[in-house]
């Protein structure tokens, strides 16, 4: 972009473009906002000092995340503080902070390039992937609006059981390269970046026909609960009995499934308070010899050891415990320091233990199932800590925290992205939507309105087998992409201006 363009016409477009990029996500879906999008802003950056770039990656992080999760503040203010200067307030204090992640990168890309446009566009790619896996794991990690996620349902969706949805953000940002080195070179740039980037989507239209894994057996069934149970009146213990009671009705038609599932905390209550309820639970599923799998808190809240659990009361038993908690939703970092504010939220159970590594699975309609709660799928090396052991995976979770808001559609587009990456079926039962049913390659086989109490049932398959993703993980991507970066670095010191 010519350097004529105002350092504020330059902020406005870098604003711009990471406001359109979650267009590219659920519920809007339009994945080639993914490309267009960070092209911009490579295109912005190209020929900045490291400080200025970095800023115009910021702004394009306020962008991104204050349009893609400004949904957090629908749950900070019905759930915590109900005043709009703090719940506001909070959501902007983490949205500024998440957008300096595409200002580290931004700072880093044209810094490593020593001021040189071209390689700035070679770094770009691998920078910008190994800036999300930081995200994905600093902290306790947020991976959400990764951009690979968007890719879901375009042509570089094939590449996710090979190598990720890591692998899919580096593809997506090579062709935002490739488009950038386009427009600033012109000439003979134009038809190989042409080439690039039709390369890249053919394979991904011709991976998206490899079956990597196989199906075990015939097709099962699944009985999906859906209760719809408001979130202000979930906790309430006059509300149990008829949550409960809303709950058993609908599962009357799911009996004769192979497995059943209830969502995230269905029952807002620990086994010992309810033992009558789980009791005849067990004795229901086992007469039809079904398994069952309910949503709920475990443990022993007296001496403050409790656990967001997944509790199998059919035949086989067992229990998940959530192991990947939720900040301040689920736990308090730095409890000691923060337990001031901790006292303003109005958040039940807000100090879960976390889970032990050595459950990752249930037995389920005669399989091992892979486990996750809520939040999660959005990691997918947890996820694929359960496999190939497990044949398919469920996850149980409860968006009612977000109310009518992106979130639920966003957090669906992992969920596929998981089943996608594993090669398995993924059975999702939430509180108020969106329950489904996601198939081996991502597809979402049958689905439940989101808020409307729903008893959904499905067909769905056992596989067996791994995908590469499954088999390496992000290890060697992460450790590839290093390299890469390295040596772009170490080549091009000492080569002067012969290839700005």
């Amino acid at each position: 972009m010519a350097t004529s363009v105002s350092t504020r016409a330059r902020s406005m477009l870098a604003l711009l473009a990471g406001g359109l990029t979650p267009f590219a996500f659920a519920p809007y879906a339009f994945w080639p906002l993914a490309v267009a999008a960070p092209t911009i802003l490579l295109l912005l950056i190209r020929d900045l000092a490291p400080r200025l770039a970095a800023r115009l990656g910021w702004l394009y992080g306020l962008g991104l995340f204050g349009h893609g999760v400004w949904w957090i503040q629908v749950s900070v203010h019905q759930f915590g503080v109900p005043y709009y200067v703090f719940s506001v307030g909070v959501t902007a204090v983490f949205i500024a902070v998440m957008a300096l992640y595409p200002a580290l990168f931004a700072w880093l890309v044209r810094t490593l390039a020593h001021g040189r446009s071209t390689v700035t566009l070679i770094l770009a790619p691998p920078l910008w992937v190994l800036v999300e896996f930081l995200r994905g794991w600093l902290g306790t990690g947020f991976p959400w609006l990764s951009l690979g996620y968007s890719q879901i349902d375009g042509p570089l969706a094939g590449y996710a059981p090979v190598i990720g949805v890591g692998g899919a953000s580096l593809l997506v940002m090579i062709m935002a390269a490739a488009a950038a080195w386009a427009v600033t070179r012109r000439g003979k740039a134009i038809p190989v970046a042409v080439i690039v980037i039709v390369v890249l989507l053919g394979s991904g239209v011709a991976l998206k026909r490899v079956e990597f894994t196989t199906p075990l057996g015939s097709p099962l069934e699944a009985g999906l609960v859906q209760g719809a149970v408001p979130q202000v009146l979930k906790w309430q213990a006059a509300q149990r009995e008829e949550a409960l009671a809303r709950y058993l009705a609908l599962s009357e038609s799911l009996w004769s499934a192979d497995v059943v599932i209830w969502p995230e905390t269905a029952i807002a209550a620990f086994p010992q308070e309810v033992p009558e309820i789980i009791d005849s639970l067990k004795r229901r599923a086992r007469a039809h010899g079904t398994d069952l799998l309910v949503g709920m808190p475990t443990g022993k809240p007296w001496n403050g050891r409790y656990f967001n659990s997944l509790v199998g009361l059919g035949a086989h038993g067992g229990r998940y415990d959530k192991r990947h908690l939720v900040p301040f939703g689920e736990f308090f970092p730095f409890k000691d320091a923060l337990s001031g504010i901790a006292a303003l939220l109005d958040i039940p159970l807000s100090d879960f233990s976390a889970g032990s590594d050595d459950v990752l699975t249930l037995h389920a309609a005669g399989h091992a199932a892979g486990i996750s709660i809520c939040y999660e799928d959005a990691f997918g090396r947890e996820v694929i800590a359960a496999l190939p052991q497990a044949a398919f995976l469920v996850n149980v979770s409860n968006d009612a925290w977000f109310g009518d808001t992106i979130a639920p559609h966003q957090h669906l587009e992992i969920a596929r992205m998981r089943a996608l990456e594993t090669g398995r079926y993924l059975l999702r039962g939430t509180n108020t939507g969106i329950t489904a049913v996601i198939d081996h390659q991502g597809r979402i086989r049958a689905r439940a309105p989101q808020f409307t109490a729903t008893a959904l049932r499905a067909s769905f398959e056992a596989r067996s087998g791994a995908t590469p993703y499954v088999m390496t993980g992000d290890g060697p991507l992460v450790a590839l992409l290093s390299v890469v970066v390295g040596l772009i670095v170490w080549r091009q010191r000492g080569q002067g201006d012969a290839i700005r």
